[in-house]
């Protein structure tokens, strides 16, 4: 697949941590087109799907510390930028309203465990896909892709690239993709490898010069430059591809391939790029959707 180098858009805010946040209060307003909930949906032979109906509301699963993708403001509440509005509409493409929407932030080493768990009906948040994940969780998708980057401070001239990591302290995330890459091609001292549950705390790591480097995907790292451009910059090329994915039940069938057909019309019909380009888009850095990955 065609590697993209996707920019993030420019979104300014004091990073928060919560745990669930309901639409309709905090959080409800959409930055990108307007969703109607369709009438009379089914989906035959999804557990899942017949729990959102019981409830009479969807919980989704977001992240809320990656500006441009998923990003909760702390003063107004408010859940922003692509990966929400991708869930956005798959909600309302399955009949849930602005008014009917649960959120729940969740880490990236929670991710299989929670919706293996049922406490989401689906993960929408810079989820990659990959086989490992697939022995637990099923994905729709891919929506979007990036590639692992690294962001350091703007006066850092020592790293270029993810050649030059070696003796320097490399920061990501628990359980996500990047991290164990670091590991796995040992770019870097397991004594120089740093976690933590969010990528905010990596960038404060980062500023505070408690580490050298973050990396992560592209997109998200461009967005925590984009916000302080006279501190942090990305560097070097992106050194993989990163297909993200709507995480679900590893045996729902039927509501993967409802959810794909809701991506697959979205591309179709210009709600993609429409959501794109109000929310990622808004750094100039132009995208087209990738293809399904039906399975």
């Amino acid at each position: 697949m065609k590697l993209r180098h996707l920019a993030a858009g420019l979104l300014v805010g004091t990073l928060a941590l919560t745990a669930c946040g309901r639409e309709g209060a905090p959080g409800a307003e959409s930055a990108g087109p307007t969703q109607t909930a369709a009438a009379g949906v089914t989906v035959e032979g999804s557990p899942t799907f017949a729990a959102m109906q019981q409830r009479g509301r969807v919980v989704m699963g977001v992240r809320n510390d990656q500006p441009g993708l998923g990003f909760q403001d702390a003063t107004t509440g408010q859940y922003s930028g692509f990966d929400v509005e991708i869930a956005r509409l798959v909600a309302a493409q399955l009949g849930f309203g602005a008014d009917k929407i649960d959120y729940k932030v969740v880490p990236s080493a929670a991710r299989e465990d929670t919706i293996e768990r049922g406490e989401i009906d689906y993960m929408v948040g810079t989820y990659t896909i990959n086989d490992n994940r697939k022995q637990r969780v099923s994905f729709a998708g891919p929506y979007y892709v990036a590639g692992q980057s690294l962001l350091v401070r703007s006066d850092d001239t020592a790293i270029t690239s993810k050649d030059t990591l070696k003796g320097k302290k490399v920061c990501s995330v628990t359980g996500s993709t990047p991290i164990q890459r670091v590991k796995d091609q040992q770019l870097t001292e397991p004594e120089n490898i740093v976690e933590f549950q969010t990528y905010s705390q990596c960038v404060d790591q980062l500023l505070n010069n408690q580490v050298d480097v973050v990396t992560t995907d592209d997109a998200i790292l461009k967005g925590f430059a984009a916000q302080q451009p006279d501190k942090l910059k990305v560097v070097g090329e992106v050194f993989s591809t990163e297909p993200y994915g709507i995480g679900l039940k590893k045996d729902d069938t039927a509501l993967r391939n409802k959810i794909n057909d809701i991506l697959e019309a979205a591309e179709t019909d210009g709600t993609w790029k429409q959501i794109y380009d109000a929310t990622l888009g808004k750094s100039g850095s132009p995208a087209d959707p990738p293809p399904l990955q039906r399975y």
